[in-house]
C-alpha cells in the first residue's frame, strides 16, 4: 500500500503507461542486493532508491580514495578515507527515507555469498574483478536468483540480465554461458592499469538500474539472452546473443558444480602472492638489500608515465605498450629488474624481452604495491 507521500513522490512514474500503482507497489515490496558501491554500484543505488525500490542491500568493504572521485560521483574530497558503504547508504537514505537499507561491510566470498544473496529478489553485480563475478553468478544460479550484470573498461561497457526465469519455467543463460572459464589473469588488465572513462560508469550503471526496474515491475523486454555492448567513443551499440550451453558446469545437462568453490584459485587472481617464488621473481626485500649493498640493478618501470610521476623507484620508465619500440634503450648485459604496480604488466614485459633475446631478467613480485607495503609506507600509489 502506497502512502500519500509516496503517491506524490512517484507520480511521474505511476502515470506511465503499463506502470501504474501496481508497478510502484512491486518496487516497494522488492528486495535488491547491489554488489559494490563503485562506478557501477553508485548509479544503481541512487536510481533504484529514487524509483522507490523498498529494500536495498549493499555489499562493500572499501574506503573512498582520490581516484574514485573521477567517476563515483556521490563521494566528495573531504570523505577520502571514509567507508564507501556507509557514505553511499547515508546518501540514498537522504534521497529517499522510504527505502529500507541493509549494509554488508565485508568481502563477498564463498563462505558468505549464499547467506547474503538468498534474502534478495534480484542481484546487481557492480564488481570489478573476475573472482567476484563468477562467485556472484554461481550463487545466483544455485539460489535461482536473477542477476543484472555489467562491466566497464576504458571506453566500452556491457550489460545483460542473467538467470531470468522465463514464462515456460526455464532459466535464461548465465555468466558461464558467456564466459565458461576465466582467461589467464595476465590477459585481464584492471581499470587501474587500463583506465576507465568516468561518464561511462554512469551510463552503464544506469542501464543496469533500468533493467532492474523493468524486471521488478514486469515491464518491456529484458536483456535476457542478449549482451548489450556500448562504445562511448563512437557512441554505438550492438548486441551479442547468448544461448544456454548444455555443457555449462553449473546449469547444463550434467552440472559438476553444486556448491561454491574457491574463486580466487579458479581465476588465478592470487598467483603472485600464493605460488612459490619462481626463478624469474625477486622480492621487494631482496631488491632493497641489493640497493643497500650498492649492487643496484637496472630498474625498468613499465607503468604509464602518470603513474611513474606520482611515485617511482628511480628506474627507466617505458610503458608496456611502447616497450617493443624502445628496446634500443635497454642493455642486454645488465641484470634488469622489471616492475609495475602489482606485477601483472611486468610479467608480460619479461616475456616480451625474453623473446627478444634479453637475459638476466627479474620480475619484482607484487610490484610497487608490495614496495609500499613492505619497504616504504609513505610512498603514494593510486
Amino acid at each position: 500500500m502506497l502512502s500519500k507521500e509516496e503517491l506524490i513522490r512517484y507520480n511521474r512514474q505511476i502515470i506511465l503507461p503499463d506502470f501504474g500503482i501496481k508497478g510502484q507497489e512491486k518496487l516497494k515490496a522488492a528486495r535488491v542486493l547491489v554488489i559494490g558501491a563503485g562506478g557501477l554500484g553508485i548509479p544503481n543505488l541512487t536510481y533504484l532508491a529514487a524509483a522507490g525500490v523498498g529494500n536495498i542491500g549493499l555489499v562493500e568493504f572499501d574506503e573512498i580514495s582520490l581516484t574514485n572521485l573521477q567517476r563515483q560521483v556521490i563521494y566528495t574530497a573531504n570523505q577520502i578515507g571514509e567507508s564507501k558503504s556507509k557514505s553511499a547508504l547515508a546518501t540514498i537514505r537522504q534521497l529517499n527515507p522510504n527505502v529500507n537499507t541493509q549494509l554488508y561491510e565485508t568481502r563477498l566470498d564463498a563462505s558468505n555469498a549464499l547467506d547474503i544473496i538468498r534474502n534478495y529478489d534480484v542481484v546487481v553485480d557492480g564488481s570489478d574483478n573476475l573472482p567476484t563475478r563468477y562467485l556472484v553468478n554461481d550463487a545466483c544460479v544455485l539460489l535461482e536468483k536473477p542477476l543484472v550484470y555489467a562491466a566497464i573498461y576504458r571506453y566500452e561497457g556491457q550489460v545483460t540480465v542473467f538467470n531470468v526465469q522465463r514464462t515456460d519455467g526455464s532459466r535464461g543463460p548465465n555468466y558461464r554461458d558467456l564466459f565458461p572459464v576465466p582467461p589467464p589473469p595476465e590477459m585481464v588488465p584492471s581499470c587501474n592499469e587500463g583506465g576507465v572513462f568516468g561518464a561511462l560508469a554512469g551510463i552503464i550503471g544506469t542501464m543496469q538500474a533500468n533493467e532492474v526496474i523493468k524486471l521488478l515491475a514486469e515491464l518491456g523486454e529484458l536483456l535476457d539472452g542478449r549482451l548489450l555492448l556500448y562504445d562511448s567513443q563512437s557512441f554505438t551499440t550492438r548486441f551479442l546473443n547468448i544461448k544456454s550451453n548444455k555443457n555449462n558446469p553449473i546449469s547444463g545437462d550434467q552440472p559438476t558444480i553444486n556448491s561454491l568453490i574457491d574463486y580466487e584459485a579458479f581465476c588465478g587472481a592470487e598467483r603472485t602472492e600464493k605460488t612459490e617464488k619462481s626463478d624469474d621473481d625477486i622480492s621487494v626485500q631482496e631488491l632493497k638489500e641489493m640497493i643497500d649493498n650498492g649492487r643496484i640493478p637496472f630498474l625498468l618501470d613499465v607503468r604509464e608515465p602518470y603513474e611513474y610521476a606520482i611515485s617511482n623507484l628511480n628506474g627507466l620508465n617505458i610503458p608496456l605498450s611502447e616497450l617493443e619500440n624502445e628496446l634500443h634503450q635497454l642493455s642486454q648485459n645488465e641484470t634488469m629488474v622489471i616492475h609495475c604496480k602489482s606485477g601483472q604488466r611486468s610479467q608480460r614485459a619479461l616475456e616480451i624481452l625474453r623473446n627478444r633475446g634479453f637475459s638476466n631478467l627479474k620480475h619484482l613480485r607484487g610490484g610497487i604495491l608490495a614496495w609500499q607495503k613492505e619497504i616504504d609506507n609513505d610512498m603514494e600509489i593510486y
